[in-house]
């Protein structure tokens, strides 16, 4: 039996729990996606897009919840680590980011953040969705999401796992096509833990991937996930960097993005210019970012 099929029968921690309902931020999006060339057809993929009605569900937890992030937060299964990134079993993604089980169970999953440049060497950003869950409306990199307790996603050599989730969601949230972003075209560059509170109910303790990649591609957001979209260079971002500390225009970044940057990204970035990011990769050390 294969490790990743052998973590595949570790036993879930507990069943769901009830929890009052938390209706998401509203706000205007920041950033135009007018800055950006995006085409207006979306793949098949997001069929699902069209059930983004309200669920009426009496009095199951967060009846007032997006349909669509209802779904989401109940069927995925997080991948469960201790703080030295060894699997210990799954939740679900509702159970992970309820702030109450994070403080009283030191629950930490498994995560990974995406930062895709193009050939100009400009970082793509996205605002997320009015309807997420956990910061809805901030910016941050390109896709930040979850590897899924399921046997393609467990896969720990050459990181494989987390790259095959990284794939997904960037279909799934930006609508690039797998063939855009291959697996071995991601460089793992190190794995971050921090931990960081959204509304009060809402939150984050994650054993984060920090996965690199220079492609040029088609972004075709899903407005389930994504609220716009933007391709910045680095006084671009630092500029909204400004804004952000400024409290301008009511701009947010979120608090894993903000990490990286002020500890990584801009060093990184150097690497993503000269062709050379193995040479800053470090998968061994985990940086404790609390």
């Amino acid at each position: 039996m294969s490790l990743a099929s052998a973590l595949f029968k570790l036993p879930t921690f507990s069943s769901l729990y009830s929890a009052s309902a938390s209706l998401p931020l509203s706000g205007a999006p920041l950033i135009r996606r007018s800055s950006l060339q995006v085409s207006s057809k979306r793949p098949l993929p997001f069929a699902r897009a069209i059930t983004r009605s309200v669920v009426t569900m009496g009095d199951a937890p967060d009846a007032g919840m997006d349909a669509v992030q209802r779904r989401l937060m109940f069927e995925d299964e997080c991948i469960l680590v201790d703080e030295d990134d060894r699997v210990i079993g799954h939740e679900s993604k509702y159970n992970c980011h309820l702030w109450e089980k994070i403080e009283s169970k030191n629950w930490l999953h498994r995560a990974f953040s995406v930062f895709l440049f193009n050939s100009k060497y400009e970082l793509l950003l996205q605002q997320r969705s009015a309807t997420k869950i956990t910061f809805p409306l901030v910016w941050t990199n390109t896709c930040c999401s979850h590897p899924l307790y399921r046997e393609s996603e467990l896969i720990e050599e050459n990181v494989l796992g987390v790259r095959n989730a990284a794939q997904r969601k960037l279909l799934d949230e930006l609508g690039i096509q797998a063939e855009d972003v291959p697996v071995d075209q991601f460089t793992p560059l190190g794995r971050m833990l921090y931990k960081a509170p959204s509304d009060g109910k809402w939150g984050e303790h994650e054993l984060d991937y920090l996965l690199f990649i220079v492609r040029d591609v088609h972004v075709h957001p899903n407005p389930d996930e994504v609220s716009d979209v933007k391709y910045v260079n680095r006084e671009q971002l630092k500029e909204l960097l400004r804004k952000a500390d400024a409290g301008e225009e009511g701009l947010k970044l979120s608090p894993w993005f903000r990490l990286v940057v002020d500890n990584f990204l801009f060093k990184w970035w150097d690497h993503v210019e000269k062709g050379t990011l193995k040479e800053a990769a470090d998968m061994k050390t985990i940086h404790r970012l609390i």
